[in-house]
Order: structure tokens, then sequence, then C-alpha cells
């Protein structure tokens, strides 16, 4: 057992039944003696519902998320060699399978709104970064991924007056200063998203933590309460023994006279 097979296996979970499986590989790692592969185990994170219907794609249509990749994987290569044919043709394929593969994942994982959306970022991201497609694929997917670069299709150009040249130019850079401030205040959204996501998930895991040490105290509260009685009979045992041995010792006395 290595820590790639029990990777795969626990993000094929829903997230609710993550953390307890987690805590049942770590101790199958740690009573088979590998205590680095415990420790290793114990630091996975448990998924978001979005990042589990991304790792569900993966799993259980590979075709379908593939054909989503394979198109991305086209479009950055457009996109570098400022092919304006391929881009447009691309742009549209793109909406097609990406709308396509986004149903499958909320019919799939019965999701909330916020969590669909996070998907279509998620596959949004692997479209446009292909270290982004490479984390999709693999199916290990702990949050929604998200991009925030910019990436420009080229625009042919006919030749034009100066003056209109002038104006088009001046409405360009309005253009590009007002997709800078959207782009500026998509990411804040995106980071105070990713923020209220983890604070969730460490809710999650303070209230999980918080039972299994009510229970856990709760054991013990019983155990020691069964000890006291154990050791109040123990005590009875103990005196009875005296008492015994020495009414034993008396009669032992009186019979040698």
């Amino acid at each position: 057992m290595d820590l790639d097979e029990v990777a795969d296996r626990l993000y094929a979970l829903p997230p609710s039944e993550f953390t307890a499986a987690r805590t049942a590989e770590a101790r199958a790692a740690k009573d088979a003696g590998d205590v680095r592969l415990s420790r290793e185990i114990e630091r996975l994170r448990r998924p978001t519902v979005s990042a589990w219907a991304v790792n569900r794609l993966a799993r259980e249509h590979p075709a379908e998320l593939g054909e989503l990749l394979d198109v991305g994987e086209r479009l950055r290569a457009a996109w570098q060699e400022q092919d304006a044919d391929a881009l447009g043709e691309l742009a549209q394929r793109r909406g097609e399978v990406a709308a396509r593969v986004g149903r499958l994942a909320r019919q799939q994982g019965d999701l909330s709104a916020a969590a669909g959306t996070e998907v279509d970022q998620t596959l949004d991201a692997a479209l446009v970064d292909a270290g982004a497609a490479a984390e999709v694929r693999q199916g290990r997917l702990v949050k929604p991924l998200q991009y925030s670069g910019f990436a420009p299709a080229p625009i042919p150009r006919a030749p034009v007056s100066r003056r209109k040249r002038s104006a088009e130019e001046k409405a360009e850079d309005e253009a590009a200063q007002a997709r800078a401030r959207e782009e500026a205040e998509a990411r804040k959204a995106r980071e105070r998203q990713e923020a209220e996501a983890a604070h969730q998930e460490w809710l999650r895991e303070l209230e999980a933590a918080r039972t299994e040490h009510d229970e856990r105290a709760e054991k013990v509260a019983t155990l020691e309460k069964k000890l006291g009685k154990a050791r109040k009979k123990l005590e009875e045992a103990r005196q009875r023994l005296e008492v015994t041995q020495r009414e034993e010792r008396h009669a032992r006395q009186r019979l040698e006279r």
C-alpha cells in the first residue's frame, strides 16, 4: 500500500465519508508499521463538494472529460499561434462540450447552485491552463480551481484612417481598463469565496472533532466509573481475604492445642 493507492480510494468517496475513511486508512498504515505513510494519509484534505464532483467525472466519465481537456489543449495551441480561424471554431466547440460536461457533473452529484458554479470555474480553468488540466485529469482535487489570467484572441483589423484608429485605440484602452477592473473584482470575489469555503470546511472538521472527542470522553467516563466499582469490589475482596486468613490461623492454633 502506498499514498497514491490510498488517495485514489479516498478521493473517490463523497466528502461526508472522507474523514472516517481517512482515519481508518491512517490507522491501518500505522498498524502495519508504516508510520510515515500514516502521517501522510492524515495530511490529505477532505474535498469540497464541487471538487468531489469533478473527481467523480474523472473516474466515471473519462471520455467526456477527456474531450473537454482536448478542446482546451487545442485552444491553448491556437492562442499561442494567434490562429483566429481556429479560435473561432474552438470557442464554439468549447461552449458545447463544457455545457455537456457541466450537466453531467450536476446530474451525478445533485449539486447546489454554488457548487455547480465552482464546477464550471474548475472546468474553465482546465480549459485554459495545462497545469489545471493535469490536476483535473488526476481526480484528486481538494477545492475548486480558478484561472485569473487573460488569453486574448487575435482580431483581424482592416486599414483605417489615422483619426479612426486613434478613436479605436482609445476605445480599446477604455475596454482594457474595464476588463482589468472586472478581473480585479472577480478575483476578489473568488478569493472571498475560497476563504468562505475553507472556513466552512474547517467548521465541518471542528464539528467532527468535537463529536469524536465527546464520544471518547463519554467512553472514558464510563470506564472510569466501572474501574471505581471494580476497585471497591477489590477492596472488599481484600478485606474478606484478611478476615478469612485470620480466622483460619486461629482455627489452626486451636487444633494444634
